[in-house]
């Protein structure tokens, strides 16, 4: 019997951000050089997304905010809380998200049922932490089994599935709840450093959340992999300052993929032609990102089609992301369809699946 995803579900906070009003209030700030004016209008236009969405409810200028900690809507300033501001709205808002999600993945599921948790971010931390809060909110038996993948980037979700994979291959009675949450806004900033700017462009806010199990469902998880590329390092990395965190994202990025994507699926789809995969789940790090596997792989367009949406409607919600794509995948999928499920990040690493809609 086939190991699957039972459900799938996606939330996002209620902000919406329109990707050419946020151009404009990061090209307005002061002590911007003029090439970096340049850039934020040149990756912001050509990110290929046209909203995104955010826990930072200033942002949504019809809301009043009588102390402003991220923006100020009155002077159009971009302001710089400390980190340990940002991580308090992290708490705050990703937990709400972490327990939407959790609930709604398991709304036609006996949480009765659910053996194992397993919650994914790259964007905050608090403990006691949200595999505890879910745990506590849905009621979940008192010896679940609880884990946390944190500060992994935006291929988390991947390894997460693997994990779930496994544990159900260990168990068939297992039924694991992956929830992943990622607040990227949290720790945008104004800045003339190019890394800066093109993460200010592109990262949002979103939380997925899976069930697998041993049974039917919505698609069987067949295989996974896991390559990293032979350079490119020093291209993506995550770490911790005292303004937030901090990205550091090379406009190399979509080369160093291109370049490598073919081999890093060896592994998986070995000599299967990429064309022959009904549909590829790829995170949409960005356009460029996109636009570099497509054609590296030779894929028809209709192939990524919901990544490209998903990007565009939702920008990168890091490890989030590749949930939303799957899910809008499986709407329209038909039984026996092919997915291959492909995420990057940090090292730089490459994360694949393949899937079977059930």
């Amino acid at each position: 019997m086939s190991i699957s995803i039972a459900s799938l579900a996606t939330v996002t906070p209620d902000t919406v951000l329109h990707q050419q009003e946020v151009r404009d209030v990061f090209a307005s700030q002061p002590e911007l050089s003029r090439l970096a004016q340049r850039l934020i209008s040149t990756s912001f236009d050509q990110s290929g997304i046209e909203t995104r969405r955010s826990a930072i409810v200033e942002f949504d200028r019809s809301v009043a905010v009588e102390h402003p900690e991220f923006y100020d809507s009155q002077s159009g300033l971009l302001l710089s809380p400390g980190t340990q501001a940002r991580n308090e709205l992290f708490t705050e808002a990703a937990g709400k998200l972490y327990v939407d999600a959790a609930r709604k993945a398991t709304a036609d599921i006996d949480t009765a049922t659910i053996t194992h948790v397993i919650t994914v971010s790259c964007t905050g931390f608090f403990a006691p932490g949200p595999d505890f809060l879910i745990a506590r909110e849905l009621g979940l038996r008192p010896n679940v089994q609880r884990y946390n993948l944190g500060f992994m980037g935006c291929y988390a979700s991947m390894p997460a599935l693997r994990l779930a994979q496994q544990l159900c291959a260990a168990d068939p009675d297992a039924a694991v709840l992956v929830v992943s949450v990622e607040l990227c806004t949290l720790h945008v900033r104004s800045s003339s450093d190019p890394d800066q700017i093109i993460a200010s462009s592109l990262f949002a806010d979103g939380a997925g959340a899976a069930v697998v199990h041993t049974g039917p469902g919505l698609a069987s998880l067949d295989s996974f992999d896991t390559r990293v590329t032979p350079t490119g390092e020093e291209a993506m990395a995550w770490t911790i300052g005292d303004e937030g965190f901090l990205m550091v994202l090379s406009s190399y990025v979509p080369h160093i993929i291109g370049e490598h994507i073919t081999g890093a699926l060896d592994g998986l789809i070995g000599d299967t032609t990429p064309r022959d995969i009904t549909h590829w789940a790829l995170h949409p790090g960005g356009r460029s990102i996109v636009d570099r596997v497509e054609t590296a792989l030779d894929l028809a367009p209709d192939q990524l089609a919901a990544s490209r949406s998903v990007l565009r409607e939702f920008g990168n919600m890091s490890s989030a992301t590749v949930l939303f794509v799957l899910e809008r995948i499986l709407a329209d999928a038909k039984t026996g369809d092919s997915i291959c499920a492909l995420a990057f990040g940090p090292g730089l690493t490459v994360e694949s699946a393949l899937l079977t809609v059930e």
